[in-house]
């Protein structure tokens, strides 16, 4: 069999591992992938951050034992269901691809705590089997075509940080306030005119970040949130701001304007 050098290591040529990616030539072996450190720290680790692959090697769903995957600017168009198996994720970044949609499998990772990344794609929606995703702390769906809020989302209990940024939603849905366990939510750059009244729901919030939308409206409710340290309203002009705004910055919330 060919070798292929990788680092200075000679290693045996083996079916390629992107052999369902219509990738042939100079296509790496699961070995010579495994002997990059950068690439794979370790069996719980992988890290395939901008490799240019187009579609994801067959083996990585293979590694089962797999507690992060990073697979961020890799020109990914699709992910294969078989992501469904790896049941150990902790942390997966599929940002800064072409992701038109994910698969159903994806709620299957019900160990998914950590962080998921989905931000600067192509989505304009998300599947409900997401909403089983009650462990996860951190979502980013920024940067991609929302003009509504994905019902899954607001069924994800564990969050604590929500990043919205630069979609085009016009409003949120009154289920954003069952997101109870919430502290950051990231709005930044859509279509908001306002906020729904069930964002007194939200008691541990600290920081909304509603920059750059065509406000027109607050309710009064979100002076009444305990733990709000920070409302940024930067690049906001069609909001008259609120008598109610003097009291959160009498109480010590940092108000941007």
């Amino acid at each position: 069999m060919p070798e292929v050098v990788v680092s200075g290591c000679a290693v045996t040529q083996q079916r390629s591992p992107f052999a369902n990616c219509g990738i042939q030539k100079d296509a790496l072996t699961e070995t010579a992938w495994a002997s990059i450190p950068f690439v794979h720290d370790s069996s719980s680790h992988l890290n395939l951050w901008k490799k240019h692959l187009g579609c994801v090697p067959e083996f990585v769903w293979r590694q089962t034992e797999l507690e992060t995957l990073v697979l961020a600017e890799n020109e990914l168009a699709e992910v294969s269901e078989l992501i469904g198996h790896l049941k150990r994720l902790r942390m997966l970044d599929l940002g800064h691809n072409k992701l038109t949609w994910v698969p159903d499998d994806l709620g299957d990772l019900d160990s998914l705590s950590d962080f998921l990344y989905l931000h600067d794609n192509r989505l304009t929606s998300l599947p409900s089997s997401l909403g089983r995703l009650t462990k996860l702390r951190y979502l980013n769906i920024s940067e991609n075509a929302f003009e509504v809020l994905p019902e899954c989302v607001s069924n994800m209990s564990g969050l604590i940080e929500l990043r919205l940024c630069e979609n085009k939603l016009a409003s949120l849905p009154d289920s954003v306030g069952r997101l109870s366990r919430l502290r950051e939510l990231h709005l930044r750059n859509n279509k908001l005119t306002s906020l729904p009244q069930s964002t007194v729901m939200l008691q541990e919030i600290r920081h909304i970040d509603l920059r750059g939308n065509p406000l027109t409206h607050l309710p009064t409710a979100i002076a009444a949130l305990p733990r709000l340290e920070k409302l940024d309203l930067r690049w906001v002009d069609t909001l008259i701001p609120p008598a109610w705004i003097a009291t959160l910055e009498a109480r010590g919330c940092v108000v941007y304007r």
